[in-house]
C-alpha cells in the first residue's frame, strides 16, 4: 500500500469504519456523565489518566458539585483530595474550577457549543472541545486523537505522523465528517479489545485485511 493514492485511501478507510461498526456498534464516549458540563469536567480529569479511572472518581464529584455554580464556588483542597487519583490533581482542580468560573462569567453557566469559544476556557484545548462538541452536542468538528487513534491509525497506514494534530488533519482529509465522531470511538474500542500495543490480536481482526500494519 506504499503507493496508494488519495482517492484508494479514502475507500479503504470507508471500508475500515464500516467493519468497526459492525464488530462495535454500540461505540461512544466511555466517559459516564449527565450533563454537557460534567463531560467537559470528567474529560479534563482525563489527561494522562484512563477513563476507568475517571468514572470510579465522577460519581462522588457529580454528587458533591451538582451545578457549573457549585464548581466556580469549590473549595479548591476539598476538590483536589475528591480527584486525587486522576493524577496531576491540583492542575486539574485549578482547570475545573476556573473553568467553571469563566462559564459562569462569560456565558450565564453554559456550556458554548464552538470549538472557537470552549478553546479559550482553562484546561480546555482542541481534542477535549473536539469532545464535548461530538459526545455532548453531536457535533463534528475535528477527529479526538488519543493513544489509541493515533496508534492504530498509523498501523492502519492513514497517516504516519506522531503528532496528534497533525495525525487529526490526515484523517479529516480522509474520513468523511459524518463519522469523525464514531472513528474515535471506534478506534477506542478496538484498541481496548483487539489492537492493543503489546499484543494485538491480528487474526481474530476484522480489519486485518485492509492494514498494512496486521502481523500474520
Amino acid at each position: 500500500m506504499a503507493q496508494e493514492s488519495i482517492a484508494d485511501k479514502k475507500k479503504r478507510a470507508a471500508k475500515i469504519i464500516a467493519l468497526l461498526k459492525k464488530q462495535y456498534p454500540d461505540a461512544r464516549c466511555s466517559l459516564d456523565f449527565g450533563t454537557v458540563h460534567q463531560l467537559m469536567v470528567a474529560t479534563i480529569l482525563s489527561a494522562q489518566c484512563t477513563d476507568e479511572r475517571v468514572n470510579m472518581v465522577t460519581p462522588a464529584l457529580f454528587e458533591r458539585y451538582t451545578t457549573v455554580k457549585d464548581f466556580a464556588e469549590a473549595n479548591t483542597e476539598e476538590l483536589e483530595q475528591l480527584i486525587y487519583t486522576t493524577g496531576f490533581f491540583r492542575a486539574k482542580a485549578k482547570a475545573i474550577k476556573q473553568s467553571a468560573q469563566q462559564l459562569m462569567e462569560q456565558h450565564g453557566g453554559e456550556i458554548p457549543p464552538t470549538l472557537e469559544e470552549l478553546v479559550r476556557l482553562q484546561g480546555v484545548g482542541r481534542k477535549t472541545a473536539s469532545v464535548i462538541l461530538g459526545a455532548g452536542f453531536g457535533l463534528a468538528e475535528g477527529v479526538v486523537v488519543d493513544t489509541h487513534v493515533g496508534r492504530i491509525s498509523r498501523k492502519l497506514g492513514l497517516t504516519r505522523k506522531n503528532h496528534p494534530a497533525k495525525i487529526e488533519r490526515d484523517l479529516m482529509a480522509l474520513i468523511d465528517k459524518d463519522d469523525w465522531i464514531a472513528f474515535s470511538h471506534l478506534l477506542i474500542y478496538h484498541g481496548r479489545a483487539i489492537c492493543t500495543a503489546r499484543s494485538p490480536r491480528c487474526g481474530e481482526c476484522p480489519v486485518r485485511k485492509l492494514c498494512p500494519g496486521a502481523e500474520i
